[in-house]
């Protein structure tokens, strides 16, 4: 048995029946679509604010009426993005 696999072994017997590795495989399967989804989708949008000259960080902490406006000024549709 495997390090990983003694935290999906419920009742303690050292092995793995089905109920345990379909809950192993649900677990493996949300954690790494969560990291695809969310690496992406975050390295996407600070690329977009970088080629406009504009930090991520700084955008996110903005009033939301101050960042719309620096977005507009940047060429950027301020609708598009979620902070």
């Amino acid at each position: 048995m495997f390090g990983f696999d003694k935290m999906f072994d419920f009742n303690c017997d050292g092995h793995l029946d089905s109920f345990e590795r379909a809950a192993q495989f649900q677990f493996m399967d949300a954690m790494m679509k969560h990291e695809e989804t969310d690496s992406f989708d975050e390295d996407e949008e600070e690329d977009v604010f970088a080629d406009a000259g504009l930090d991520y960080d700084e955008l996110e902490f903005m009033d939301p009426d101050e960042r719309r406006e620096v977005l507009e000024d940047a060429g950027l549709d301020p609708d598009a993005f979620d902070f």
